[in-house]
């Protein structure tokens, strides 16, 4: 019976340590999965922590007690398409004094939240915004988007109900083409809000960022196809132009 048993024992050997190393090596693979996913969701939450853009805001108020922006102008606030638009206080000429302050990544939710500290201070006669992209790549909805906007507008009228805001629509990105259906509709609910309102304007820039088949104009982006050119940035100063009266 002992003779029987040699040759299965023998052989269990070796299968018994392919089997424990395979059991390691998932173990090891489960862990580094875990460790990952934790960095991973770490790294999210830092990113969309309330105060994110903190340190963009401070260096604006900075630069303000260096030298105060003058008031009764006209403010951008919005996102990165703001922050990175080269020269855009002299775009328009001398006769119309213009504030930028664009931050980061921002979302039009972070455009509410921090209205008291880069729009009120500087009591515009028109605030224009762009924002919203960001917000439907994290994956809000239109509906959400217009609720920060329609939130962003009642900040805005509680402290300065005479100035008058300007909302350029979401612009249609190649790198985000897969959301040109959720622009649109963000794009089409906060253009009736806006119709329905009284000292709210409506810039679109959207279509002329349209190819004739639909999809956006690839000539317009960067490399990154979701940054603005200079030829893109000539085509929104052509089209907000007539909206800064």
């Amino acid at each position: 019976m002992s003779a029987a048993r040699r040759p299965f024992a023998v052989m269990s050997l070796p299968l018994f340590r392919r089997f424990a190393f395979a059991s390691a090596t998932m173990v090891a693979i489960a862990c580094c999965a875990t460790a990952m996913a934790q960095t991973t969701t770490a790294a999210t939450a830092a990113l969309l922590a309330p105060g994110r853009w903190e340190s963009s805001i401070a260096a604006f108020e900075q630069a303000d007690r260096l030298k105060a922006p003058a008031t009764g102008g006209v403010v951008f606030v919005g996102s990165s398409s703001i922050r990175m638009w080269e020269d855009l206080e002299r775009q328009f000429g001398d006769s119309v004094v213009i504030t930028k302050r664009g931050f980061g990544g921002s979302r039009l939710e972070d455009c509410k939240q921090y209205l008291s500290r880069i729009v009120v201070p500087y009591r515009p006669r028109m605030v224009v915004v762009y924002a919203g992209d960001n917000d439907l790549a994290e994956g809000h909805t239109p509906q959400e988007v217009l609720a920060s906007f329609r939130g962003f507008v009642e900040g805005v009228r509680s402290q300065l109900p005479d100035t008058r805001i300007a909302f350029v629509s979401i612009k249609p990105s190649p790198s985000r083409a897969s959301l040109l259906k959720p622009i649109r509709e963000t794009n089409a609910l906060i253009s009736d809000y806006v119709t329905s309102g009284s000292n709210l304007d409506f810039i679109d820039i959207f279509t002329p960022m349209l190819a004739a088949d639909g999809m956006p104009r690839g000539e317009l982006f960067r490399a990154d196809a979701l940054h603005l050119n200079d030829s893109g940035y000539a085509l929104w100063k052509t089209v907000i132009a007539g909206h800064l009266r």
